[in-house]
């Protein structure tokens, strides 16, 4: 259960902040101008939501994270997947069901020149392709992931031996150093250029 719970954990903050970032990348919103333009302007997440890049590698930082650090920065990063996804779940709900003017103007702005209150009139449509609810669902997968983090946490295994310093690895094992090494001490050891078997 433990392995399992990490492995869920990880993969799911994994897999949303990877969607959110090629979502990012991808067509929102297409729109059209009432100036009688035949051609629409496509809108892509980065621009429709200028939070998504960031905290999509956000999340993609605290899944790495998340494979080696121990209980309480487990906590820690939990309760952040938690706010993240929450933030995500709002910025793209709201642009998702919405479709707000604002999520276009700096697209609408760039290819006219207009900017302010006149960039609404502007606009006669606002068209959604299926890229906001599909990072939409990525961010409730990633507030989910947030919060079964915060209550597996504590049964997760702790990190390999490797991701230890040694002054945490011996004050964990008392009465080591007359202990008989095993095979990770030996290769630690062939690694420093010493001989285990002296």
């Amino acid at each position: 259960m433990t392995r399992r719970a990490r492995l869920i954990g990880v993969l799911a903050v994994l897999v949303a902040g990877a969607i959110g970032v090629i979502a990012a990348t991808q067509t929102w919103l297409d729109v059209t101008l009432a100036d009688g333009a035949s051609d629409t302007l496509a809108v892509s997440g980065a621009d429709a939501v200028p939070l998504l890049t960031p905290l999509s590698l956000a999340a993609l930082a605290i899944g790495a994270a998340l494979t080696i650090v121990g209980t309480v920065l487990r906590y820690t990063l939990g309760a952040l997947t938690l706010l993240i996804g929450g933030a995500l779940v709002y910025v793209v709900g709201r642009v998702a069901f919405a479709q707000p003017v604002d999520a276009v103007a700096g697209a609408v702005t760039e290819a006219t020149g207009i900017t302010g209150g006149a960039v609404a009139s502007l606009v006669s449509g606002i068209a959604t392709t299926p890229w906001p609810v599909i990072t939409l669902v990525a961010a409730v997968v990633l507030t989910l992931a947030g919060a079964f983090v915060l209550v597996t946490a504590r049964r997760w295994r702790e990190s390999a031996r490797r991701f230890r310093t040694d002054a945490a690895s011996t004050a964990n094992m008392p009465g080591e150093a007359s202990a008989k090494p095993d095979a990770i001490d030996s290769w630690d050891e062939l690694s420093r250029g010493e001989d285990p078997t002296a």
